[in-house]
C-alpha cells in the first residue's frame, strides 16, 4: 500500500512548489495590471478537468498488466483510444477557440495554413512528447500506482518552468527576491518528488 503520510507530504510539497512558481511569474508580470476573467475561468476549469479525467482511464485498464480482464484495456489500448479522443474532440474544440480566442483576435482556418512549416512541426512533436509521456504514465502505474504515477506526471509544470529559467531566461531583470522563490520551488519539488517515489516502499 505505501506510506499514507509520505504520499500525502509529497504531494503538499509539489503544490507547494507550483504554487511558488505562480507567485515567481507573477512578480514577473507585475508590470501589466491587465487580469483575463475568462483566462482565469478556464485555468480554474482546466485543473478541474485535469484532476478527473486520469481516474476514468485508470478504471479502464486491467488492474493486473499480465491478465487480461473482460471489459477492461490494455495499457496499449487504452492510449490508443485516448489518443483517438483527443484527436476527435480537436474538431469540436479547436474551432471554438478560433473562433473565440482567450486573447487576441478571432482566426480563421486559412490563419492556421499560413503558419510556417516549422511552427506545425513542432506543434506535432509537442503532442508526440506528450503521448509517449502519457504512454509512460499508464505502463507505470501497473508498478507504483496510477495516484502515483499520474501524481509525478504533473511535474511537467516545474519542467516548463526549468526551461524557462535556464533556455529561454524569463527571470532575467526579475524583481528583487524572485530568485529566492525559485530556489525554494525547485527544492520543494526535487523534495516532494522524493517523497513520492518512496512513499510506495515504506509500509
Amino acid at each position: 500500500m505505501g506510506s499514507a503520510p509520505l504520499l500525502f507530504g509529497g504531494v503538499g510539497l509539489v503544490a507547494l512548489a507550483i504554487v511558488l512558481d505562480a507567485l515567481a511569474y507573477g512578480r514577473l508580470s507585475s508590470g501589466n495590471k491587465t487580469v483575463s476573467k475568462k483566462g482565469i475561468f478556464l485555468s480554474v476549469v482546466s485543473g478541474i478537468l485535469m484532476g478527473l479525467f486520469y481516474r476514468f482511464v485508470a478504471t479502464a485498464i486491467v488492474s493486473d498488466f499480465t491478465k487480461p480482464e473482460i471489459g477492461k484495456l490494455s495499457p496499449y489500448t487504452a492510449v490508443v483510444i485516448f489518443c483517438a479522443g483527443v484527436l476527435l474532440s480537436s474538431f469540436v474544440f479547436v474551432p471554438v477557440f478560433m473562433k473565440y480566442p482567450v486573447s487576441g483576435p478571432p482566426v480563421s482556418f486559412n490563419d492556421y495554413f499560413k503558419g510556417r512549416f516549422r511552427d506545425h512541426l513542432t506543434g506535432i512533436l509537442g503532442g508526440a512528447i506528450w503521448c509517449v509521456g502519457m504512454s509512460f504514465s499508464i505502463i507505470a502505474g501497473d508498478r507504483a500506482g496510477f495516484a502515483i504515477s499520474y501524481g509525478l506526471g504533473q511535474g511537467a509544470t516545474m519542467v516548463a518552468a526549468i526551461w524557462g529559467i535556464f533556455l529561454w531566461k524569463e527571470f532575467k531583470g526579475a524583481p528583487k527576491g524572485t530568485n529566492a522563490l525559485l530556489t525554494w520551488m525547485m527544492l520543494s519539488y526535487v523534495v516532494g518528488l522524493g517523497l513520492i517515489i518512496i512513499a510506495r516502499e515504506v509500509m
